[in-house]
């Protein structure tokens, strides 16, 4: 039986919201902030509503 690996769950530290909100400012595109932040897109757009704060270059 294969094994499944469980994924971590890796929160957000201030400096991180505080990134968020500076690239949402900027406008940078979701995917350059998730290679950057190491984080997935979706967990970002998350993370981004959860702000109040808009995310990427279209909105």
């Amino acid at each position: 039986m294969a094994k499944t690996t469980k994924s971590k769950r890796k929160e957000y530290t201030k400096d991180d919201v505080k990134l968020l909100k500076a690239h949402s400012k900027a406008r940078t595109p979701v995917a350059k902030l998730s290679k950057r932040m190491k984080r997935s897109e979706g967990s970002l757009r998350q993370k981004a509503r959860n702000l109040g704060i808009g995310l990427g270059h279209q909105r």
